[in-house]
């Protein structure tokens, strides 16, 4: 019998992926993806394509979003799903958020000029197409143009927290980005929470305190997280009563290692974390 994948944390152009919407859901249904979420970057904007694409194809789409919040240990992510499509409070927070992601875009792109690397804010433009710019876009340039290797040296040399053009990002506190998710309507989870390194009882208080927001899961399938990081997860979530999630993170060509519900080829997201999430749901009173 033919194995079927869920995947519960992907990126389109409407963030900072490499495909559209509907193309994502077209790799999804050949990649045997049943369900699939789109979590873009504090945008909603791709949701209704890549719904209409998944009524198409028969590939169940669930409605999402990644959100990022500050801590004292840099960014935590945060993603809802089951997100309401129009959500008009989420949608006005990240508006106001997006005009100064396009701020600080434009002031990197500045930094760089002023390191003597001659790159436009137009030829950044032409990368991101119709999606949300973002820092992978700015790191795809310097690659062209021959002063980074990859994307790891691009963010590590130039755009990284430590880079020589970085500049800081506005972000929502982690009680603002669970309770704004939470009132329209979303299943929230912690995403990879061990992709950064955070201090081991730093992160266990921090999820505590999540939960008590109203934080619904943890990611504990995830591209980046090994047989070891995903048995903390899951023991983590059984002991603060939360539920799991789990998702490649799939950006395409962005993270050209990363396949849709096969991360890096081992990821496997099991069937009853669809389920549990969904029971969840029915138990909040909430639709799926």
């Amino acid at each position: 019998m033919t194995r079927t994948y869920i995947d519960l944390h992907t990126h389109s152009t409407a963030s900072d992926g490499s495909d559209t919407p509907e193309e994502l859901i077209v790799l999804a249904h050949k990649a045997g993806v049943t369900t699939l979420a789109l979590t873009d970057h504090d945008t909603t904007d791709g949701l209704e394509e890549a719904m209409d694409a998944g009524r198409k194809l028969g590939v169940n789409v669930i409605p999402g979003c990644e959100l990022s919040v500050r801590t004292e240990y840099g960014e935590l992510h945060i993603v809802g799903l089951w997100l309401n499509p129009e959500a008009p409070k989420l949608r006005r927070a990240m508006q106001e958020l997006q005009d100064h992601r396009t701020t600080r875009n434009v002031r990197i792109v500045e930094k760089l000029q002023e390191l003597n690397i001659p790159i436009t804010y137009d030829e950044v433009l032409q990368v991101a197409g119709t999606g949300s710019v973002g820092r992978p876009h700015i790191a795809h340039v310097l690659i062209q143009k021959g002063f980074a290797h990859s994307m790891y040296n691009a963010f590590e040399v130039y755009l990284g927290d430590k880079g020589l053009a970085h500049v800081p990002k506005k972000v929502l506190s982690p009680k603002e980005g669970v309770e704004l998710l939470k009132e329209e309507g979303a299943t929230v989870s912690l995403a990879h929470m061990f992709l950064h390194g955070y201090p081991r009882e730093w992160l266990e208080d921090m999820i505590a305190t999540l939960s008590g927001f109203g934080m619904d899961a943890i990611e504990a399938y995830h591209s980046e997280h090994d047989d070891r990081s995903t048995r903390k997860a899951v023991d983590l979530a059984a002991r603060h009563g939360l539920a799991l999630t789990g998702g490649s993170d799939y950006h395409g060509a962005i993270k050209p290692d990363i396949r849709l519900g096969r991360g890096k080829g081992g990821l496997y997201v099991p069937p009853f974390v669809l389920a549990d999430l969904i029971e969840l749901r029915k138990s909040q009173g909430l639709p799926v």
